[in-house]
């Protein structure tokens, strides 16, 4: 749990305590009162299509900076799961996408993080790299550089879309992810 040192809406020093009627430490305002939550962080992406060709994107920051993943990023406030989608990929991959029904849901609780995937289709076939992104392809599915695939929740997401391409299904799936080394 990050420290907290003044309280954001009084600016009064906090402490950390187990408020009343809660069981978790929290920081608390030991002027104002106010309850500072920390709550996991939200990650949005999507898999794109473009005729049954995957997009990806080699990143050009850290983590795993060189490495593969589909378009994402983290939630703003005041913004729905869709447009995040819809704006990540824009930024990432300089594409724009029709969304399509939801895809995974990944527990990363280590990282206090939830990542949401959609299934999505490429408007006009057209894609770039964005500042957070060295590259972008297409790729068919025997083509997929599986070993330099970024995070564990993007390898499921992958995983799982393929699977019921070929099934012919769109399921939603839910797993949690362990901390890996890299």
């Amino acid at each position: 749990m990050q420290s907290m040192k003044f309280c954001s809406h009084c600016g009064e020093p906090g402490s950390l305590k187990i408020p009343p009627g809660d069981n978790l430490p929290r920081f608390v305002c030991d002027g104002c009162g106010t309850i500072h939550y920390q709550n996991p962080n939200v990650v949005v992406g999507c898999v794109p299509v473009w005729q049954d060709r995957i997009l990806l994107c080699k990143r050009a920051i850290e983590p795993r900076s060189g490495f593969w993943t589909i378009p994402a990023g983290f939630l703003e406030n005041r913004e729905t799961l869709e447009e995040a989608a819809l704006r990540e990929t824009h930024e990432e991959a300089l594409a724009s996408v029709n969304l399509g029904s939801l895809l995974a849901v990944v527990n990363v609780a280590h990282a206090s993080q939830i990542h949401v995937m959609f299934r999505a289709e490429l408007t006009d076939g057209k894609f770039g790299a964005g500042e957070e992104t060295l590259e972008s392809a297409l790729y068919q599915e025997d083509d997929v550089p599986w070993p330099l695939i970024a995070f564990p929740s993007v390898r499921f997401a992958l995983e799982r879309f393929l699977a019921d391409r070929r099934d012919g299904t769109e399921e939603v799936h839910v797993t949690a992810v362990e901390r890996i080394k890299y």
